[in-house]
């Protein structure tokens, strides 16, 4: 909306010979990709390999995707990244898709380049524990979100523990739905909390606006984010106009250390995680943010 009353203002001021395309970010399309997901396969574990995994015990229709790097040895450590899927099925005029199944997740691997990051997708499961879900958690209209964080801490403790996750480097991120996750699920109670060492939540924010499920209030956000206890989040948006409206919401919060809070632009107007299969300013500037999140050399 603010873009919109800026194009107005300028149409106005210059006459109809602006050029409205300079104000809006390009179609990530336009960019040639260099990176491609490993296909996915199931239960078979290495270096480079997409794995649709399950936990012991755990129904046929509960299941995450993990990824080794493709320079994993066993026996050494490695920083992970945890990421949420958006909602589905999605899409938009503009031909912008979500399929909100887990194996759907991207941004870690553009983050990773597929190197030196063990990529944990994680799903969201309904109010039974039972199955994995494609609109938000749990089931309908209560949205109970207690399995799908309980799944989170046993399943990133455990691949930690079976592939070399370092326990002290672990950051969480997602897309859309994923984003809100970020706070919803990641910052849910004390112990989920201590995970991480950091958060990239990508388009939408916790305690922003309100969704249909209970809980999206901004006092319950408020409360959410009060749990962050000054670690970095890189927020990430389509728009300069939505990281306006989740600075805004941040900033009006007391006790919230916002000098480890960064906000940056994908540098596309896509409603959709694959823009970071391509290169861009803004995935080379989450990449050295990794880096120096967890405190990762160059070598």
């Amino acid at each position: 909306m603010f873009k919109f009353w800026i194009i107005i203002l300028l149409t106005l001021l210059y006459g109809n010979g602006f050029a409205i395309s300079e104000l809006i970010p390009p179609d990530f399309r336009g960019t040639a990709s260099d990176l491609k997901l490993p296909p996915l396969v199931e239960d078979k574990f290495g270096p480079g390999i997409r794995t649709k995994a399950q936990n012991p015990k755990d129904a046929k229709e509960v299941y995450h995707v993990l990824y080794l790097p493709s320079d994993w040895e066993k026996g050494k450590k490695y920083p992970v990244i945890v990421e949420y899927a958006g909602n589905g099925p999605y899409h938009d005029k503009i031909g912008d898709r979500s399929s909100g199944l887990v194996e759907g997740s991207k941004l870690g691997y553009g983050f990773s380049g597929g190197k030196g990051y063990i990529w944990l997708c994680l799903p969201y499961l309904n109010s039974s524990g039972t199955k994995n879900v494609r609109q938000w958690w749990g089931d309908a209209p209560h949205y109970n979100p207690v399995p799908t964080v309980q799944y989170c801490k046993l399943t990133v403790l455990r691949v930690c523990k079976k592939f070399g996750g370092d326990l002290e480097k672990i950051v969480l991120c997602g897309f859309s739905r994923g984003a809100i996750a970020c706070n919803f699920i990641g910052l849910y109670d004390d112990e989920i909390s201590k995970l991480w060492a950091g958060f990239i939540p990508y388009s939408h924010y916790d305690g922003v606006r309100r969704w249909s499920y209970p809980g999206s209030d901004k006092n319950s956000a408020n409360k959410r984010i009060a749990r962050l206890d000054g670690r970095p989040q890189l927020i990430l948006s389509e728009s300069a106009a939505n990281n306006q409206f989740t600075r805004k919401y941040i900033e009006s919060l007391k006790g919230i250390e916002t000098d480890k809070i960064t906000y940056m632009e994908s540098g596309f107007r896509n409603h959709n995680d694959e823009w970071v299969l391509r290169p861009s300013p803004a995935r080379s500037f989450a990449r050295q943010w990794l880096k120096r999140t967890l405190l990762i050399s160059d070598e």
